[in-house]
Formats: C-alpha cells, structure tokens, sequence
C-alpha cells in the first residue's frame, strides 16, 4: 500500500495547530530575557513582568552593588539579555564597562530616570555625592514600577496589556505599603526617631518619613570612615541620646557594634538597605523589605 503524503496545512490541523505557527511563533512566547543589575530592581521586574520574562541578576541577595567585580561569565549573560535593568545615579559604577565588553543590543532601562537625586555630602566631605538608594522612599519605588513597566512594554509589545495591569495592580499594593510606613514612622515619639546606621542608604527614607539617620561612611560601601569620625559619632551619640544603632545587611557589622558599644546605644537590629535576603529570609521582596525594616525600627524605637 502506497503512503500518502498529507499537505502539510493538513497535518497542522489534524495536530490542532493553526497552519499559521511558525518555529518563530513557538520562540516568541519563550519568556523573555531581563538581566537586572541586582536583587531588589529583579523583584520589580518579576512582579511587573509575570511569566512572559525569565529574570535573572548580577549582584545576588546579600551581595553588595556598590563594589560589585564582575564575573566572566557576567559579560556572557549581559550579551545574552533581551532586557537589561540598572538603578542609576552611581550605583553601578561597574555597568558601564560590562556593557561595553559585552556588547550588549538590548535596550538598558535605568529605572531611577525621573528621579532627582538627593545629594550628600557626608562627614563634612565638602565635595557632594549622589545618592542612589532612591527604593528607600515608596514614592520613588512607583517611579521605578512605571520605568520598568514602559521598558518591558518596549521591548515586547505584545505583552503591554499584561505588563500595564501586573504594574496597576503593583502600585496599588506600594500605595498600601506607603499609607503602612508613614503610621508605623508617625506613631514613634518624634524626639526618638534618629538613629545610626552603618553607611547613608537611608536618606530618601528618612526625608520621606521624618526619620533622622546618620551614618559613619558616606552613600558607598566603598568608603570607611576615618577614626574622627568615628569618635565624633560615638560623642554625639552621647550627647544627643541617640537611642539606637542598625546594623545592616551588606555591610561589616563591626564597626557599628564597636560604636554601640562604645556611646551605649543599643543595637536595634539589622536592616536591609541595598539587598533583599534569600526568598525563604525576612526580606524576600522588596515589600517585606520595607516591612521588615519598619518592623525593625518601631520595635527600637517605641520606647
């Protein structure tokens, strides 16, 4: 018996395929590639993008943006990205040169755009820096959600729809979290709302929510703070009854253990200031990193 050959439209439709998929078609709805540069700026594109993205990050939880060394296998990855996500204003000192060696096409969204960055000139360092850790305030966090949002938007069109309702449905909860961090802030005696932290990465949250943090380094882990300083700080403390320290979760606790020890403020706690923790640990996400930090700091502070 002769074998017939079927057309191939007619295979396509006995299979329940339409004769219109192409192998082109199939690849299009793989998820798309988006490279953040680290762990909080990967949870705004996981929740904006859904399914139709793949995230990954260079700079992993714990890890530390500021002195980030980049990997070999980083500029593969970086080439490889259908997206590309940065913070902006100086974090990533390094970016620029990974692109570079990468040659990387994909677009690069910095999500901080729009945002005027606080400036800081710390320890009496006459010269200003820009502080980049703009995810502090809520507010700011929305600026982030609507440059993402756009950014995947742009570089897949055909998910707009899915990507503008995940970011609606996103900013209502951050709306939520704003309304929860200014009752948790307004509800602390405002005479007990300074602390110490270990470096300025709190600056845009404590202009936001009243709170006065002071720092020995300056907006970068990459910098130590002079014995001075140190020893001024530890004479404020004093002086002022500055009522507790903050250890951090991407910095050496050391020094401010030294510190609390030293002027007698007691150590409040750890605070996640430039990463998230491990999905399973208290700061998975950056909405149970502001949590987790309020939470940290009311229980300090309250009393």
């Amino acid at each position: 018996m002769g074998v017939t050959t079927l057309p191939r439209r007619s295979v396509l439709i006995g299979l329940g395929l339409s004769p219109l998929l192409t192998l082109s078609d199939a690849s299009a709805a793989e998820p798309m590639g988006v490279l953040a540069s680290f762990s909080i700026l990967a949870d705004f594109v996981r929740q904006i993008g859904g399914n139709r993205v793949a995230v990954s990050m260079l700079v992993q939880p714990g890890g530390d943006a500021h002195v980030y060394d980049p990997a070999p296998a980083d500029v593969q990855r970086m080439a490889k990205a259908g997206l590309i996500v940065i913070n902006g204003l100086g974090l990533e000192g390094w970016i620029p040169r990974l692109i570079e060696a990468a040659g990387a096409k994909a677009k690069v969204v910095t999500a901080t755009k729009g945002i005027t960055g606080r400036q800081s000139a710390p320890n009496g360092n006459d010269a200003p820096h820009t502080d980049p850790h703009a995810w502090q305030s809520v507010a700011n966090a929305r600026i982030y959600v609507a440059n993402i949002r756009d950014g995947l938007i742009a570089s897949d069109p055909d998910g707009a729809g899915l990507y503008a309702s995940t970011a609606a449905a996103y900013l209502a909860k951050l709306d939520a979290l704003e309304a929860e961090v200014r009752t948790a802030m307004g509800a602390l005696p405002p005479a007990r709302r300074r602390i110490i932290t270990t470096h300025d990465a709190f600056g845009y949250f404590a202009a936001a929510y009243g709170v006065e943090m002071i720092a020995p380094q300056g907006v970068s882990t990459d910098s130590e703070p002079s014995a001075r300083d140190v020893a001024r700080m530890i004479r404020q403390i004093k002086t002022e009854k500055i009522p507790a320290v903050f250890l951090e979760n991407v910095t050496d606790p050391r020094l401010l253990q030294r510190i609390a020890a030293e002027s007698g403020a007691k150590v409040g706690g750890t605070l996640y200031s430039d990463s998230l923790s491990a999905p399973d640990g208290p700061a998975g996400t950056y909405i149970d990193m502001v949590r987790h930090n309020i939470r940290q700091l009311s229980a300090a502070l309250a009393n």
